[in-house]
Protein backbone atom coordinates (compact mmCIF):
# COMPACT_ATOMS: atom_id res chain seq x y z
CA UNK A 1 0.00 0.00 0.00
CA UNK A 2 1.28 3.47 -0.90
CA UNK A 3 -0.12 6.97 -0.50
CA UNK A 4 -0.50 9.15 -3.59
CA UNK A 5 -0.34 12.57 -1.90
CA UNK A 6 2.70 11.96 0.32
CA UNK A 7 5.48 14.56 0.40
CA UNK A 8 7.45 13.25 3.39
CA UNK A 9 11.07 12.11 3.56
CA UNK A 10 10.34 9.06 5.74
CA UNK A 11 6.99 9.17 7.58
CA UNK A 12 4.44 6.97 5.82
CA UNK A 13 6.96 5.60 3.31
CA UNK A 14 6.68 2.14 4.86
CA UNK A 15 2.99 1.23 5.24
CA UNK A 16 1.37 -2.03 6.30
CA UNK A 17 -2.38 -2.53 5.91
CA UNK A 18 -4.37 -5.20 7.75
CA UNK A 19 -8.02 -6.00 7.26
CA UNK A 20 -8.08 -7.11 10.91
CA UNK A 21 -5.51 -7.02 13.72
CA UNK A 22 -5.55 -7.02 17.51
CA UNK A 23 -4.13 -3.48 17.71
CA UNK A 24 -2.03 -1.31 15.41
CA UNK A 25 -0.26 0.02 18.51
CA UNK A 26 0.59 -3.51 19.66
CA UNK A 27 1.87 -4.39 16.18
CA UNK A 28 4.30 -1.46 16.23
CA UNK A 29 5.59 -2.52 19.66
CA UNK A 30 6.02 -6.12 18.46
CA UNK A 31 8.11 -4.90 15.54
CA UNK A 32 10.23 -2.79 17.88
CA UNK A 33 10.84 -5.81 20.11
CA UNK A 34 11.68 -7.98 17.07
CA UNK A 35 13.96 -5.28 15.57
CA UNK A 36 11.90 -5.30 12.35
CA UNK A 37 10.69 -1.70 12.45
CA UNK A 38 11.69 1.07 10.05
CA UNK A 39 11.66 4.76 11.00
CA UNK A 40 8.42 6.33 9.80
CA UNK A 41 6.50 3.04 9.66
CA UNK A 42 2.71 3.26 9.61
CA UNK A 43 0.34 0.38 10.41
CA UNK A 44 -3.29 0.80 9.29
CA UNK A 45 -6.25 -1.49 9.87
CA UNK A 46 -9.93 -1.81 9.04
CA UNK A 47 -10.82 -3.71 12.21
CA UNK A 48 -9.17 -3.95 15.64
CA UNK A 49 -10.12 -6.66 18.09
CA UNK A 50 -8.19 -5.09 21.01
CA UNK A 51 -7.71 -1.46 20.03
CA UNK A 52 -5.92 0.58 22.69
CA UNK A 53 -7.11 3.83 24.18
CA UNK A 54 -5.59 5.86 26.99
CA UNK A 55 -5.62 4.64 30.61
CA UNK A 56 -5.98 1.03 29.43
CA UNK A 57 -9.35 1.65 27.80
CA UNK A 58 -10.49 -0.12 24.62
CA UNK A 59 -10.87 1.76 21.35
CA UNK A 60 -13.71 0.21 19.33
CA UNK A 61 -12.82 -0.40 15.66
CA UNK A 62 -15.51 -2.85 14.64
CA UNK A 63 -16.64 -1.39 11.32
CA UNK A 64 -14.41 -0.94 8.23
CA UNK A 65 -13.14 2.29 6.65
CA UNK A 66 -12.61 4.30 9.81
CA UNK A 67 -9.26 5.91 10.56
CA UNK A 68 -7.25 3.52 12.69
CA UNK A 69 -3.46 3.60 12.51
CA UNK A 70 -0.24 3.79 14.47
CA UNK A 71 3.12 5.21 13.52
CA UNK A 72 6.71 4.97 14.67
CA UNK A 73 9.19 7.84 14.67
CA UNK A 74 12.77 7.66 15.92
CA UNK A 75 13.95 10.68 17.87
CA UNK A 76 16.98 11.85 19.81
CA UNK A 77 15.70 14.72 21.91
CA UNK A 78 14.79 15.73 25.44
CA UNK A 79 11.24 15.06 26.67
CA UNK A 80 10.75 18.85 26.98
CA UNK A 81 10.92 19.21 23.18
CA UNK A 82 7.88 16.95 22.87
CA UNK A 83 5.71 18.56 25.53
CA UNK A 84 2.17 19.07 24.27
CA UNK A 85 2.75 16.84 21.22
CA UNK A 86 -0.56 15.00 21.65
CA UNK A 87 -2.57 18.22 21.55
CA UNK A 88 -0.62 19.29 18.46
CA UNK A 89 -1.46 15.97 16.79
CA UNK A 90 -5.14 16.55 17.57
CA UNK A 91 -4.91 20.06 16.12
CA UNK A 92 -3.38 18.76 12.87
CA UNK A 93 -6.25 16.29 12.46
CA UNK A 94 -8.93 18.88 13.25
CA UNK A 95 -7.33 21.31 10.77
CA UNK A 96 -7.15 18.68 7.99
CA UNK A 97 -10.82 17.76 8.44
CA UNK A 98 -11.81 21.44 8.47
CA UNK A 99 -9.82 22.19 5.30
CA UNK A 100 -10.81 19.06 3.36
CA UNK A 101 -14.43 18.65 4.47
CA UNK A 102 -15.47 21.95 6.07
CA UNK A 103 -16.37 20.35 9.40
CA UNK A 104 -15.61 21.86 12.78
CA UNK A 105 -14.48 19.52 15.54
CA UNK A 106 -13.23 20.39 19.02
CA UNK A 107 -10.26 19.18 21.04
CA UNK A 108 -10.72 17.98 24.60
CA UNK A 109 -7.19 18.19 25.93
CA UNK A 110 -4.97 16.36 25.80
CA UNK A 111 -6.05 13.60 23.44
CA UNK A 112 -9.71 13.57 22.40
CA UNK A 113 -11.39 14.91 19.26
CA UNK A 114 -15.02 15.78 19.95
CA UNK A 115 -18.24 16.97 18.37
CA UNK A 116 -20.97 18.32 20.68
CA UNK A 117 -19.51 16.57 23.75
CA UNK A 118 -19.31 13.24 21.91
CA UNK A 119 -16.01 11.58 21.11
CA UNK A 120 -15.08 11.14 17.45
CA UNK A 121 -11.37 10.44 17.81
CA UNK A 122 -8.57 9.74 20.22
CA UNK A 123 -4.78 9.76 20.28
CA UNK A 124 -2.46 7.50 22.24
CA UNK A 125 1.14 8.73 22.49
CA UNK A 126 3.77 6.38 23.90
CA UNK A 127 7.53 6.78 23.98
CA UNK A 128 10.81 5.17 24.97
CA UNK A 129 13.03 7.37 27.11
CA UNK A 130 16.61 6.35 27.89
CA UNK A 131 19.00 8.52 29.92
CA UNK A 132 16.68 11.53 29.58
CA UNK A 133 16.55 11.19 25.79
CA UNK A 134 13.40 10.24 23.89
CA UNK A 135 14.47 7.44 21.55
CA UNK A 136 11.20 7.00 19.69
CA UNK A 137 7.48 7.72 19.66
CA UNK A 138 4.67 5.26 19.01
CA UNK A 139 1.49 7.17 18.22
CA UNK A 140 -1.92 5.59 17.76
CA UNK A 141 -4.79 7.49 16.16
CA UNK A 142 -8.37 6.32 15.97
CA UNK A 143 -11.21 8.30 14.41
CA UNK A 144 -14.79 7.30 13.86
CA UNK A 145 -15.16 8.49 10.30
CA UNK A 146 -17.69 6.01 8.89
CA UNK A 147 -18.88 4.14 12.00
CA UNK A 148 -22.68 4.06 12.23
CA UNK A 149 -23.47 1.53 14.96
CA UNK A 150 -22.59 2.27 18.57
CA UNK A 151 -23.16 -0.15 21.42
CA UNK A 152 -25.37 0.97 24.29
CA UNK A 153 -22.38 1.58 26.58
CA UNK A 154 -20.89 4.24 24.27
CA UNK A 155 -23.80 5.53 22.12
CA UNK A 156 -24.30 8.57 24.38
CA UNK A 157 -20.60 9.50 24.48
CA UNK A 158 -19.33 8.64 20.99
CA UNK A 159 -20.26 9.51 17.42
CA UNK A 160 -18.79 9.62 13.91
CA UNK A 161 -18.26 12.06 11.06
CA UNK A 162 -20.58 10.02 8.82
CA UNK A 163 -23.32 10.01 11.47
CA UNK A 164 -23.06 13.74 12.26
CA UNK A 165 -22.28 15.22 8.85
CA UNK A 166 -23.18 12.54 6.28
CA UNK A 167 -19.68 12.85 4.82
CA UNK A 168 -17.51 9.96 3.65
CA UNK A 169 -13.91 10.66 4.60
CA UNK A 170 -11.05 9.47 2.37
CA UNK A 171 -9.00 7.64 4.98
CA UNK A 172 -5.80 7.36 2.91
CA UNK A 173 -5.86 11.03 1.96
CA UNK A 174 -6.28 12.14 5.59
CA UNK A 175 -3.54 9.81 6.88
CA UNK A 176 -1.11 10.89 4.15
CA UNK A 177 -1.77 14.59 4.82
CA UNK A 178 -1.32 13.95 8.53
CA UNK A 179 2.07 12.34 7.81
CA UNK A 180 3.06 15.34 5.66
CA UNK A 181 2.27 17.81 8.41
CA UNK A 182 3.44 15.75 11.37
CA UNK A 183 6.87 15.04 9.89
CA UNK A 184 7.36 18.81 9.58
CA UNK A 185 6.22 19.29 13.18
CA UNK A 186 8.71 16.70 14.42
CA UNK A 187 11.56 18.27 12.44
CA UNK A 188 10.73 21.68 13.91
CA UNK A 189 10.42 20.38 17.47
CA UNK A 190 13.56 18.22 17.49
CA UNK A 191 16.06 20.38 15.67
CA UNK A 192 18.90 21.53 17.90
Amino acid sequence: MQFTNLTTNFLGRNVSFYHEIDSTQSEIWRRIENHTIVNGSVVITNLQTQGKGTHGRIWHTDEPNNISFSLYIQTECTPEKLEGITVEIAQILVDILKKEYGIGLEIKKPNDIMYHQKKIGGILTESKVHLETVKFLVIGIGMNTNKMNFTSDIENIATSIQKEFGIEVDRNKVIAEFCNQFEAVMERRTKT
